[in-house]
């Protein structure tokens, strides 16, 4: 169960026998439990239902949704009551409430704002045909949160792959944007549980830059440094330098790639560089900070994250893009990213160690088949490789709740034949291959362990030269790899260490 609390009374969500959140309750303190009357129960089991209150403390708000569809229903905090329904459920409609002074603000996609916007209603009369625009939808600006407080509206948005929080002083309805300097960061926002303030806090990290907690106060612009991470070994963010750089790939669209290196690094193409990309379920890469890419970095390597489609890095249409009958965009995108780097002088083909798992290990395999001389080698970690026919078991309990994303091959012709043109499994050909070290998991219930084995046993039967291709399928791991911190650790230091071989750099 869960729930919030007000002055005298909880409202909490009871689970069913398949643990799933259906209906909402309010006990009264100080009575007996099984009294406890039912506010709200879901009857669709394909949704789920959650309860939780307005920062202003006025509305008690509880949503039912699944993953493309929501529908809120608001309480008097204080009254209490019966539920009044915001807006009846659309599929394929979203939206999540806030309130400021009897106004509610709404972030939807409603009316094709597939990336999002933000409209207000008065919480009197909240249909949908009386939302107005505040903050337009922008295609390709993905609105990702809202906060109102007393006298401001934030949003977090990403643009272009990065993040940015814009605050709106709702006395003015000026706006400003939260500045930063370096090139490339990640960034998150917050309140606590108090409305009448002006202090928001927020997240900030870098490749460059460990992450750092800041309490931001609007009225003063003043921001204190709450927290750093600590790097036991030493770090001294003036010694990297983080950059952010676009790719254009085959259609135009322009990839972003972030970049991370060590200041004096010569830039004359020697330099050996890891690829890092995912590119699936609308997944962005945040341009965050990482200890372990430190490691190679200082040891003379470029690491770089491309941006690819397939994630929600430049808003929803950039996930539609990569996604089913255009999966392949994913794959053109990260080569893209490869030859922009050799272009820039960054590093030069056979020196590019390419690195993604799961979703992200298909990506790999697909560009081992598609441009095997760009790389000097490739890391996969529990690489979903064999496409096809993990689509065309019905068995596997994650099958069909994946159809959706690559496309259902027992049902339609056209998705069988576009999955089998570019699985990595089915397209393994008599053809030179760079060295491969792919990890598997025998407990994974996502990518089961026999995918990269059978990848791997195709690629000695079939391919040609004598590049190294090594399987290590971890006895006692799932899909994410070595539980432990240290395991983790020594995991990462495996694949690391493969990548600096592959690289040359031994």
């Amino acid at each position: 169960m869960s729930g919030r609390r007000t002055s005298s009374a909880i409202y909490y969500t009871e689970y069913d026998d398949n643990h799933r959140p259906f209906r909402v309750r309010l006990h009264v303190i100080g009575t007996d439990q099984a009294s406890d009357a039912i506010i709200f129960e879901e009857k669709d089991p394909g949704f789920f239902v959650g309860v939780g209150i307005t920062l202003s403390n006025k509305f008690i708000v509880i949503d039912a949704h699944d993953h493309q569809t929501s529908e809120c229903w608001l309480v008097d905090a204080r009254a209490g009551g019966e539920p009044r329904l915001v807006a009846p459920r659309v599929t394929d409609r979203e939206y999540e409430v806030d309130e400021r002074g009897g106004t509610l603000f709404i972030r939807t996609n409603a009316e094709g704002a597939e990336d999002f916007k933000i409209v207000t209603v008065s919480a009197d009369a909240p249909a949908a045909e009386n939302w107005v625009d505040l903050v337009p939808y922008v295609p390709g600006v993905l609105v990702l949160d809202i906060i109102v407080i007393k006298n401001h509206l934030l949003r977090l948005e990403r643009f272009e792959g990065l993040p940015r929080i814009v605050v709106r002083d709702l006395r003015t309805d000026r706006e400003e944007t939260v500045r930063f300097e370096e090139e490339a960061y990640a960034l998150g926002m917050s309140v606590g549980f108090e409305f009448d303030t002006s202090v928001f806090r927020l997240t900030y990290s870098s490749p460059t830059t460990p992450s750092r907690t800041y309490d931001v106060d609007l009225d003063t612009g003043a921001r204190t440094l709450l927290k750093e991470q600590e790097v036991p070994s030493g770090h001294d963010p003036a010694d990297y330098v983080t950059r952010r750089l676009f790719a254009t790939a085959p259609d135009g669209e322009t990839v972003p790639v972030t970049l991370l290196y060590k200041k004096g690094l010569k830039l004359d193409g020697t330099a050996p560089a890891l690829l890092y990309g995912y590119g699936a379920y609308g997944m962005a890469m945040p341009a965050a900070f990482s200890v372990s890419a430190l490691s190679l970095v200082d040891r003379g390597m470029v690491y770089a994250i491309a941006h690819i489609r397939g994630g929600m890095d430049k808003g929803y249409g950039w996930y539609a893009k990569g996604r089913r009958e255009h999966k392949t965009n994913s794959f053109t995108d990260f080569i893209a990213a490869a030859e922009m780097l050799i272009e820039q002088n960054y590093t030069a083909k056979g020196r590019i160690v390419a690195h993604g798992g799961s979703a992200g290990g298909m990506l790999m395999g697909a560009i081992a088949n598609l441009r095997p001389d760009l790389w000097g080698g490739i890391v996969a970690q529990v690489p979903f490789v064999d496409v096809l026919n993990t689509m065309l078991d019905e068995t596997l309990p994650l099958t069909p709740p994946e159809w959706p994303e690559w496309g259902n091959p027992l049902v339609s012709p056209e998705d069988y034949a576009r999955i089998a043109a570019y699985a990595p499994y089915e397209q393994v050909s008599a053809q030179d291959y760079p060295p491969i070290f792919a990890l598997a998991g025998l407990t994974d219930p996502r990518v089961t362990y026999w995918e990269p084995a059978k990848w791997v046993a195709r690629l000695r039967a079939t391919k040609t030269g004598d590049a190294p291709l090594y399987l290590r399928t971890n006895m006692g791991a799932g899909h994410g790899g070595a539980s432990g911190r240290f395991d983790r650790i020594k995991e990462t230091a495996m694949s690391y260490a493969f990548a600096l071989k592959a690289a040359g750099l031994e």
